[in-house]
Parts: C-alpha cells; sequence; structure tokens
C-alpha cells in the first residue's frame, strides 16, 4: 500500500464517501469527526427515512440547484458519479433501495441509521481510521500546499495527537444548519483562514415567519394542491404547485421550503416578500364564480359559513369570512354579486405577508459557503491551496428537497477521494503512522 497520507475532515455522507474512495485507491485515510458518532446529520435526513437521490434527468436535476452557475458547477461531478452509481453503490453494501413519488429515492427499509451503519462499515473495512469526538482547530498551510492539521485542544482524549500529518486535505465538514448534529459552519473558518472567499451562509429550505395572527390561527393546516406565487415589492418572482403547512409563527411544507431560499435572500435585502395563494388553481376565475353562483343558489337557506365547506377546510373558513369579508351567518341567497366578487378573488388569491425566516437550528440545508470559482469542478481541488479539497454542503450548492442535496454531497465526496487519492505527484510524508 502507498503511504499517501489523506486527512478527511467530518464523516457525515460527503466525508464518509470521500474516505472510503480515497481507501480504495491506497491511501492511507485518517477521518476526523467532531461529535461522539459519525452520520448524524444523515441519520435524521427525510424524517428519518433518508432520501438518499432522484431519479430525474441530469438535465432536470440540475435545474433544482440554483443559482445557475453553481449548478453547472455540478455538471462534471454528476457525469462522473451520479443517482444510477449511487444506487449501485448502496446496493453492494447491503442497502437496496426503493423509488417514490416524484422520483424520491430511500433505502428500502426506511431507516437512515441503515444508511449511516453500512457506510461506517464500508470505510473500516477499507482500512480507514475513524476518529470521532477530535474537531478540527485549523489547517496547516506551508509554501501555498497543506500539509496538514491541528485538532482543537478538547478533540480526543488527553494522550491523542494534537496535530497531523497529511499530503492532502478534504473538507467536509458540512454546513450551519441543524448545528446540533455537528454542523457549525467550522468548514467555513478554515477555509477562509487559508484565502477562501465565503460567499455568505444563510438558512435554505426553512420555514417563512408570517406578519399577523393568520398562521396562528390556522395552525396545524395543511392545504395540498394549491398553487403559491412568491412576490417581492409586489412583482411575482416564483411559483409552485403542491403541499404547505401553517405553523404557529409562519408556513412551511414542501413548496415553502422549495421557495424559501428566494424569500430569505430578498429579506436580507429588506426588500418586501408576499405569498399569493390560489386556492383554487383548476377553476379559472369564470369557473370558479359559476361554482360560486350555483352553490349559493342551491343552498340559498344555507348560511355562507355552512355553504364554504363545500370549497374549503373548516379550519380556513372563519378566516375567510374575516379577510373577505362577509358575514358567516349571512344566508346563502342574501349574498350579493359584489360579495361574491371579494369571495371569488380571495379564493383565487389568499395573501400572507412574510415578516422572517427561522434560523439555522430549522433549515434543511445551507446557503452560501466555499466560492465555487476558487474550486476545481473537475477534482474539488482548491484553486489556491495545494492539495486542498472541499466536499459536500461545505460548498456553496444548495437545491430544493426531493434527494438532491444529498446526491450531490455523495457526488463531490467520491470526486474528492478518488481526485484526492490519484495523480499524487511527489513523496509522502514518512512517518505510516497515524501519530
Amino acid at each position: 500500500m502507498s503511504n499517501r497520507r489523506i486527512i478527511v475532515i467530518g464523516a457525515g455522507p460527503a466525508g464518509l464517501m470521500a474516505a472510503g474512495q480515497a481507501a480504495e485507491l491506497g491511501a492511507e485515510v485518517l477521518l476526523l469527526e467532531k461529535m461522539r458518532h459519525p452520520g448524524r446529520k444523515l441519520r435524521i435526513t427525510g424524517k428519518g427515512r433518508c432520501n438518499l437521490t432522484n431519479v430525474a434527468s441530469l438535465e432536470t436535476f440540475i435545474a433544482h440547484f440554483g443559482p445557475a452557475d453553481n449548478a453547472q458547477f455540478l455538471r462534471q461531478t454528476f457525469h462522473r458519479f451520479f443517482t444510477p452509481d449511487l444506487i449501485a453503490f448502496l446496493d453492494d453494501l447491503g442497502i437496496p433501495t426503493v423509488t417514490e413519488r416524484g422520483g424520491r429515492v430511500f433505502p428500502a427499509s426506511e431507516q437512515a441509521q441503515d444508511v449511516v451503519d453500512a457506510l461506517v462499515r464500508w470505510v473500516e473495512k477499507r482500512g480507514v481510521i475513524l476518529r470521532t469526538r477530535s474537531p478540527v482547530e485549523r489547517l496547516v498551510v506551508e509554501g501555498g500546499q497543506v500539509t496538514g492539521v491541528i485538532l482543537a485542544s478538547e478533540g480526543g482524549s488527553s494522550s491523542a495527537p494534537r496535530s497531523h500529518r497529511a499530503d492532502r486535505v478534504i473538507i467536509a465538514t458540512g454546513g450551519a444548519s441543524y448545528p446540533a448534529t455537528g454542523s457549525t459552519g467550522d468548514g467555513y473558518r478554515m477555509a477562509r483562514a487559508v484565502g477562501h472567499t465565503i460567499i455568505p451562509i444563510r438558512p435554505a429550505l426553512v420555514p417563512l415567519e408570517t406578519a399577523g395572527d393568520i398562521a396562528p390561527r390556522l395552525q396545524g393546516l395543511s392545504l395540498r394542491n394549491v398553487n403559491l406565487t412568491l412576490e417581492v415589492d409586489g412583482q411575482p418572482q416564483a411559483e409552485m404547485f403542491g403541499e404547505m403547512l401553517f405553523t404557529h409563527y409562519g408556513v412551511s411544507g414542501p413548496i415553502i421550503l422549495t421557495l424559501s431560499r428566494m424569500a430569505v435572500d430578498a429579506l436580507r435585502q429588506n426588500r418586501r416578500v408576499t405569498l399569493a395563494i390560489d386556492l383554487k388553481p383548476a377553476l379559472d376565475e369564470p369557473t370558479l364564480d359559476a361554482r360560486l353562483i350555483r352553490d349559493l343558489d342551491a343552498h340559498g337557506k344555507r348560511q355562507v359559513r355552512n355553504i364554504l365547506k363545500g370549497l374549503l377546510p373548516s379550519k380556513l373558513i372563519p378566516v375567510c369570512t374575516d379577510l373577505v369579508p362577509i358575514s358567516p351567518y349571512r344566508m346563502g341567497h342574501q349574498v350579493t354579486a359584489e360579495e361574491r366578487g371579494r369571495l371569488r378573488a380571495w379564493l383565487k388569491d389568499f395573501r400572507l405577508e412574510v415578516s422572517g425566516y427561522c434560523p439555522f437550528t430549522e433549515a434543511i440545508v445551507t446557503a452560501g459557503g466555499v466560492d465555487t470559482r476558487e474550486v476545481d469542478p473537475r477534482s474539488m481541488a482548491s484553486r489556491l491551496v495545494e492539495g486542498l479539497y472541499f466536499a459536500g454542503e461545505v460548498l456553496d450548492v444548495d437545491a430544493d428537497t426531493g434527494g438532491y442535496n444529498l446526491q450531490a454531497a455523495f457526488s463531490t465526496g467520491w470526486l474528492a477521494g478518488r481526485s484526492a487519492a490519484g495523480d499524487f505527484p511527489g513523496p509522502s510524508v514518512p512517518n505510516s503512522k497515524w501519530e
């Protein structure tokens, strides 16, 4: 075995993949994890079911990343290791997968822990030395080349060494979302200290906070098959069809999370963000008006609040009558054309003002990170520091929900690990033991 030495910082999906791939090519690999156990965040992905990837085509897959330049940064990576490769890789590890609605791929066991356990067994069989409770304080760079790492004083046991020499180092520390899992932005600090630009980080795939008391009144209500338009300063920016959820502070759910990145960026620029909800997207204005006329005529002796049960969830009816406004106790045959028009307009354009967004503790991923212009997309190698590589969420790439982000972590980890271990010029550091 060659005595080329590689340190991988972070034992999440990107770090585990990078470490195992480097070891398969003959490198001596030390995998350092600050937490007590590896794969902490991976264990909770997909609500514990682990949405591994998505079977969408390459072009569709890349379209789920933004902005465009960062999305294209991943193209070469995905050409090397993509969804079919990951599925085959996991199958070899004893993790069969199933494909569900929307092309989402999960382990057949529906247990994220099974994926973590299989990856840990795999890297250990490949000879990777995994050391937990070993937080890295900083990189060591000499003459423009990374030569090792310094561990934080609280890392590991008192007898463990505080520094390690290496030929190459891979930063796979994750982002800043769900910090309780160990993703606390360490990689950004380390990369910045050696000259890398960090695109400002902010929560992504995150619930939004709304103004007023509407969301608290609707807490727990899920709306399905609605069309949501996000407006910034009164101008439509994007729209999504699907499901959303009201919470005590605002809104969440798949379509909210997908549009949240744009909302967060606008709010950070002190711009006004509004959500316009079409509760009846299958009906155009004339068709909906005809439906209202028919219902009001057919049930003319019933109160409006009861007639609306055929159109809205019960919890939404009091909010509707307050906002239209229309008396919930008015009889159907008493509703005027003007009131019907206001009701129709509200059903097609129910508005919420966005007042803020939840913190990193509630965000699924982190937007921002290491500037991809400073990383070679063919290898994940730093363009600034020789021997330094990046993988996973520490990079300024993020995507919608649906398995896209986890595939990016595995793919960049695969490429970084194999690139760091391959084409290895010059002599390795002399000590072949991790001491």
